[in-house]
């Protein structure tokens, strides 16, 4: 999955089935992303400057498989966004999809199922529709979520509930297709949708940005490939846009931005991951 540089300490999503319409996960092995106390975690260092955050690429156009590009102006993109950045205490979870979310209460229940307090929630409206916003934190901490796996059940948890009450988000979603009602009408190319950037963000870490075509058990991979490479994780946030997944991590290498080497191997780890190999069974 990702260069054998370093033991393989991180385990990946193996499974997830819907049972009564609710979303259970199976084969959570667990996970580092730094060896510390044997836990995997998301090592805070303060908030995502908006200088940096502004370089990180955004398109409002989804890349089709015939090379072709769809606005989705008849009906709203749906979002789920993670943030591990903005708040120093709790994970910062926002959703939108237009002006069609409602309360959202079978959600926060849905979160207190996975062991989360939600300690705060507010609504607010912009251009964009409304959006909800939720800070969470571990019910048994009162910390922030630090786990991969735990983050990545949240999206997904998310996503299920969006996709059983509001069904006609289901072909806005690359998560239609597989729990949805009706699936995408295209399909996302993975060579055209994939960008991978690097930029330093001071002496000590360095700005990861990845967009790609979504699937369950990204944000855990994409962790995986990283630390598989020895390079650490401290924050981040990761972003559901319809079809779309966008993430930025803070990253460091022993305490160090990443050298354009190191960030070149990165870049090509990632890249050979996400993107479809030019040869498959016929190089067998």
């Amino acid at each position: 999955m990702a260069l054998p540089m370093a033991a393989a300490n991180f385990g990946v999503l193996s499974g997830l089935r819907i049972v009564e319409n609710r979303l259970f996960f199976v084969g959570f092995p667990r996970c580092f992303f730094q060896l510390n106390a044997g836990r995997c975690r998301f090592l805070q260092k303060g908030r995502m400057s908006p200088s940096v955050s502004a370089t990180v690429p955004h398109s409002s156009a989804t890349a089709l498989e015939d090379g072709s590009t769809t606005e989705t102006d008849n009906m709203p993109t749906p979002k789920v966004i993670i943030d591990q950045d903005s708040d120093p205490n709790a994970t910062v979870v926002e959703i939108t999809f237009g002006d069609r979310l409602g309360a959202l209460l079978d959600t926060m229940n849905a979160l207190k199922n996975l062991g989360l307090n939600v300690v705060k929630a507010n609504v607010f409206l912009d251009s964009s529709g409304k959006h909800n916003k939720f800070c969470i934190t571990r019910t048994d901490t009162g910390r922030k979520i630090e786990d991969p796996e735990l983050l990545e059940a949240i999206r997904l948890t998310i996503i299920n509930n969006m996709l059983q009450y509001h069904p006609e988000s289901s072909a806005q979603l690359a998560m239609g297709a597989a729990f949805g009602v009706v699936p995408p009408v295209q399909k996302v190319d993975v060579d055209i949708a994939t960008h991978i950037n690097i930029y330093d963000d001071g002496p000590d870490r360095s700005l990861l940005s990845v967009e790609t075509a979504d699937r369950p058990g990204l944000l855990v991979d994409l962790v995986k490939i990283i630390t598989d490479i020895n390079v650490a994780v401290e924050s981040g946030e990761f972003d559901t846009e319809g079809l779309l997944a966008k993430a930025k991590f803070h990253v460091n290498y022993r305490g160090k931005a990443l050298i354009k080497s190191l960030q070149q191997v990165l870049s090509n780890s990632l890249r050979y991951y996400l993107r479809r190999p030019t040869t498959e069974e016929s190089s067998f």
